[in-house]
């Protein structure tokens, strides 16, 4: 049995997603605010803390309709007429789970088959939180209002002359239904829980989930059909290291919240212990020797206190007291295993081994860095959570002899979902990594576990860090995608990264080794920037910060992908189900009809050898065309994804020289372009390497051809990351300008971040509802 998608409905920002789970790991990407968070706390609301939802959980696009029905009962009672039914269901979170379930696993899901016909396959549950009396929810709160209206009535009318007036001065709760809810959702609403029709599950369309529709005479289950099935256990973002005074932790016996609070490891060990380990609690034949041991010192405690306190006693009898009529004392001790862990320096960390027969030094764990904590808190709380699930020692016999706790478990459920939220906190790099691949692994390190997967486990991680999901296969990554606003309101989609490469499996080992060894974080990007070579890298962001006029740029998250032309396009399928604006910053690169590189010459039938530019944008071959195409053609938009990508390469350009008449200039590389133009630089410039060849090629040059055939010698000879360094240093008045080509991709990237970003932040005004 596995989980194999789940659907999100009106919850924040996921209005309608669907989102597949890999069979072992599913991890969650994508840029800021772009509904990871959101997905991760619908799970967690509705599996595991039922009564923690708020009005603002419900997607924002969707409190307009909900005020409109405010209004509209109003009206209603005002006028004495019936109430208008509300059809909640269309507008309140969901969650639906779509099982993939096995014939023989049919008393596990007796409770949820849709029809005695079932035999087999897929089965869906919807889990929705809604009113428990829609018709009392109505009567409270016309009654509120109406009483509100008195009251402002009759202070209007009783106001002395010149006094403001009253019912425009002071606003009483609730203003609207949304206000009304945000103090009464928690008393008013409950989580039902509704068997799907897996005939009705219909497949999604760009990462947007077709929400079965309920009957409206659909009766919800009598309990929660997921008790005894599924199994879920946290760990959360704020993970709480050295807060000593939240004490908040997850409820290991039923499966229940493992939330943030102190989660130091010697309090692991506690719960731990007092879970599986303490021989006190139901002891069998192993833990007889343990609890003779600790009997034993006891009572050689006890007799040494005895002997300490008897001439303190015997004192305090020569006043009197005790009397012969009145109790003796006695000092008596109680051991416990589970004091030897209630001290702060329960754990402690060899720093030094000692010799034989000197103590080795060891400091507490609060002594350690936040990263080497978070993870060992994290690894044994993976341990504890496998544990707790598979009732390992104690655990077993608790769950036998104690059935009559309602929420315990007294079986293993055959499904174990472990969320884990931001595992990179306090974590370098290589930490990151090794926690991602060997998470699974914990999680199923058990003898009854290994690969037989009747007792199946899913781990679901959200992350921001590159270094996490680059340890992935794309098979595993879910990545969240900003959707343009609706109504003023941003909301996501999920795209499955599982089919990005198709069939191309040369291109799918090409990227993901490229984006592993470059660590580029390309998943996480408001926009993406595709460059040639390592002048380009060094100078293009130094031409960014510089400029002020792509001052977007530098408050966005853009990510920078140094590849050459001729490998740009394999990034083509992920750049495109990404929908992330891209700029491909590419070399012009002409060929002549036997495909051998030469200078750019036009009417000689070139052609260009750029293999981005002849298929993927603009999609044109000839040099002569690509050197006059217009800008805009340059632009290649997706409507249906929302974002376009856009080329700049090398173009004719007119140079004065010398005093010359204006002429054109065909530059093929970043860096003749650069000197065509700066030549008022070039020829005062300072430097070595390919700096002072260029400068001593502007002065040499009698004409542009000239000035053109020196620099395609000097090229020839390599130093370009070199020449870029150097360029770094060029101030004052002469400062370095970019290339016209670069400087007209810059700009439309800078206004492609300014929509996304204006549309996010301050898109149309939400429509206006009376009384809100």
């Amino acid at each position: 049995m596995k989980i194999d998608f789940i659907e999100i409905g009106n919850f924040r920002k996921l209005q309608s997603v669907r989102i597949d789970l890999a069979e072992e790991r599913t991890i969650f990407v994508g840029a800021n605010n772009s509904g990871k968070t959101s997905a991760m706390v619908a799970l967690r609301f509705f599996l595991m803390e039922r009564a923690r939802f708020s009005i603002n959980d419900f997607t924002l696009i969707n409190w307009h309709k909900i005020n409109e029905w405010g209004e509209a009962w109003d009206a209603a009672y005002e006028a004495k007429q019936p109430l208008p039914a509300s059809q909640w269901r269309e507008l309140v979170p969901t969650l639906d789970i779509w099982l993939s379930v096995a014939d023989t696993e049919f008393h596990y899901v007796r409770g949820i088959l849709p029809n005695l016909d079932w035999d087999g396959g897929q089965l869906g549950v919807r889990l929705v939180l809604e009113p428990k009396e829609a018709a009392a929810l109505q009567q409270e709160y016309v009654t509120v209002r109406a009483a509100n209206r008195k009251v402002q009535s009759q202070a209007a009318a009783a106001k002395p002359e010149g006094a403001q007036n009253v019912e425009k001065a002071v606003q009483l709760w609730p203003e609207c239904l949304t206000d009304f809810l945000a103090k009464r959702l928690g008393q008013l609403f409950k989580i039902n829980a509704y068997v799907l029709d897996p005939d009705k599950c219909k497949p999604t369309e760009v990462g947007i989930a077709a929400l079965q529709a309920l009957a409206d005479e659909a009766e919800p289950l009598d309990s929660n059909p997921l008790k005894g099935l599924i199994r879920v256990n946290e760990i959360g973002a704020q993970r709480g290291f050295g807060q000593a005074d939240d004490d908040r932790d997850e409820d290991d016996d039923a499966g229940g919240p493992s939330q943030t609070g102190n989660r130091r490891l010697s309090d692991q060990l506690k719960k731990y212990y007092s879970a599986h380990l303490d021989p006190f609690e139901l002891p069998d034949a192993k833990d007889l020797h343990a609890l003779e041991a600790i009997e034993t010192a006891q009572r050689a405690f006890d007799g040494r206190l005895k002997e300490g306190f008897a001439d303190a006693i015997k004192e305090m009898e020569t006043l009197g007291y005790p009397g012969v009529t009145d109790p003796h004392i006695e000092i008596a001790t109680r051991v416990r295993p589970i004091d030897g862990l209630n001290h702060e320096s329960a754990v402690q960390y060899v720093v030094a081994k000692g010799a034989a027969g000197v103590k080795a030094l060891a400091l507490p764990e609060y002594y350690n860095g936040l990263g080497y904590q978070n993870l060992i808190s994290m690894v044994f709380r993976l341990m504890s959570f496998r544990d707790g699930w598979m009732k390992v020692k104690k655990a077993a016999s608790k769950a036998a002899k104690l059935p009559q706790d309602e929420n315990a478990e007294t079986t293993i459920p055959p499904l174990h979902i472990v969320l884990v939220e931001e595992p990179e906190a306090h974590l370098h790099a290589q930490v990151q990594q090794v926690f991602i691949r060997q998470a699974y692994k914990i999680l199923r390190n058990n003898a009854a576990l290994g690969a037989d997967r009747a007792l199946n486990t899913q781990l679901i991680v959200s992350t921001h860090s590159s270094h996490v999901a680059h340890e992935c296969e794309f098979s595993s990554l879910r990545y969240f995608r900003r959707l343009p606003p609706s109504s003023g309101i941003p909301t996501s989609c999920v795209v499955n990264l599982t089919t990005v490469f198709g069939e191309e499996d040369e291109t799918k080992r090409f990227v993901t080794r490229y984006l592993r060894t470059t660590h580029a974080d390309l998943l996480f990007a408001d926009a993406a920037v595709l460059i040639e070579g390592p002048a380009e890298r060094i100078l293009v962001p130094h031409f960014i910060r510089k400029e002020k006029r792509f001052e977007r740029l530098n408050e966005a998250y853009v990510t920078w992908l140094e590849i050459g032309g001729s490998h740009a396009h394999r990034m083509r399928t992920l750049i495109e189900r990404l929908g992330i604006p891209t700029l491909v910053i590419t070399d012009l690169d002409a060929g002549d009809e036997d495909g051998k590189s030469v200078s750019p010459v036009r009417g000689a039938k070139q052609s260009t050898r750029n293999t981005t530019l002849r298929k993927w944008c603009p999609e044109i071959e000839e040099l002569d065309t690509l050197i006059d195409l217009a800008e805009p053609t340059k632009c290649k938009k997706y409507d249906a994804e929302n974002f376009s990508v856009r080329v700049a390469y090398q173009h004719a350009m007119k140079v004065e020289f010398k005093e010359q008449a204006a002429v054109e200039a065909l530059p093929y590389t970043f860096e003749d372009a650069l000197v065509y133009e700066n030549l008022d630089l070039f020829k005062n410039i300072k430097g070595a390497g390919l700096v002072a060849k260029f400068k001593g090629a502007v002065n040499d040059a009698a004409s542009v051809a000239e000035l053109s055939t020196k620099l395609h010698t000097i090229l020839k000879s390599g130093g370009k990351a070199a020449f870029a360094m150097d360029m770094l240093e060029v101030e004052g008045d002469l400062a370095l300008k970019p290339p016209r080509y670069i400087d007209g991709g810059l700009t439309w990237l800078t206004e492609q971040v300014k929509i996304r970003q204006d549309a996010l932040l301050g898109g149309p005004p939400i429509p206006e509802v009376a009384g809100v």
